[in-house]
């Protein structure tokens, strides 16, 4: 064999062994479909994410009946940006552990991540019957806050995620249910001031000003907060304490701040100024944070009121 014959050969395995590696979820592979029909991609992860990731999966494969290792097979999967592998995995332990809240939770997290919100209201809606008259248990992070303190619970986050589902397909009623029922129950200022966060946005979509404006006096005025600063932030906003500078302080780079982005551009609509507030929504679409919540809220808005318009 001559040097050039082996010279592509060694060139071809090569680009074979770099796409076997290439992990799903790289710029290459979009892992959902946006609610305007773009695929949206996510970047290559970290070093760290995709260790992580396989060291998740190997655990899992070396003990395939454990529920806790195919959980963080999955979350670790979503981390890295494999949101279609994360929900594979979950898929396949809802079919191994039908009875486990915990893994139907997790997949309505990634169904409302790829935009399909009635799968995400399903699982949600099964994961919340199954935790009925059951006692609630501490959620771990899987990227701890600064006082590694977990400040959320299955019940908690089963009631948060399927109150997201709702208010992203502008099911206001059933939204400010859950929502309203995780402000009662909450156990930390945490939870009570995301909770809080979004009835505030939905008694203002209803309609309900007298309402909202009643409601935000019963929010804690001095809240002990580790992770949900930017929500509120945004409530301080809706209470006029601060300025939209103020609110807006870092940006919109990152979840909280997009998250803030989103309430500040609410705060324009409810004010009246529905192109401030839909160019502050186009704005957040600008950024690369299509995963985070208030970038779906933002395309979620954008979308229906195209719809509305252009019927």
């Amino acid at each position: 064999m001559t040097q050039l014959p082996r010279l592509m050969m060694f060139v071809a395995l090569l680009l074979v062994a770099v796409s076997m590696a290439q992990p799903a979820g790289a710029a290459d592979a979009p892992q959902a479909i946006s609610l305007f029909g773009q695929p949206l991609y996510t970047p290559p992860p970290s070093p760290e994410a995709q260790t992580k990731y396989q060291t998740a999966k190997a655990d899992y494969e070396a003990d395939p009946g454990n529920a806790d290792k195919l959980i963080w097979y999955g979350r670790r999967a979503a981390y890295a940006g494999r949101f279609d592998d994360a929900i594979r995995i979950y898929s396949e332990g809802v079919r191994k552990f039908p009875q486990d809240a915990r893994i139907l939770r997790h997949r309505g997290h990634r169904y409302i991540t790829t935009r399909q919100f009635d799968k995400a209201i399903a699982d949600f809606e099964k994961a919340y019957a199954l935790i009925a008259g059951k006692k609630d248990e501490i959620e771990p992070d899987g990227a701890p806050n600064a006082r590694g303190i977990p400040v959320s619970t299955l019940d908690g986050n089963i009631r948060y995620h399927l109150g997201l589902a709702y208010y992203l397909k502008h099911d206001w009623k059933n939204a400010l249910r859950l929502y309203s029922e995780e402000v009662r129950l909450a156990d930390n200022d945490d939870r009570r001031i995301a909770a809080s966060y979004w009835v505030y946005q939905i008694l203002r979509r209803m309609g309900e000003d007298r309402k909202a404006s009643a409601f935000l006096k019963t929010v804690p005025q001095k809240p002990d907060l580790i992770e949900n600063e930017a929500y509120w932030r945004v409530l301080r906003l809706d209470m006029g304490a601060i300025t939209e500078a103020e609110t807006q302080k870092d940006g919109a780079k990152d979840p909280s701040g997009i998250a803030v982005a989103y309430g500040v551009a609410n705060h324009h609509l409810f004010g009246g100024d529905k192109s401030g507030a839909f160019k502050r929504m186009n704005d957040i679409l600008d950024t690369s944070g299509w995963a985070d919540f208030g970038y779906i809220a933002a395309e979620s808005d954008l979308a229906f009121y195209k719809a509305r318009t252009t019927k």
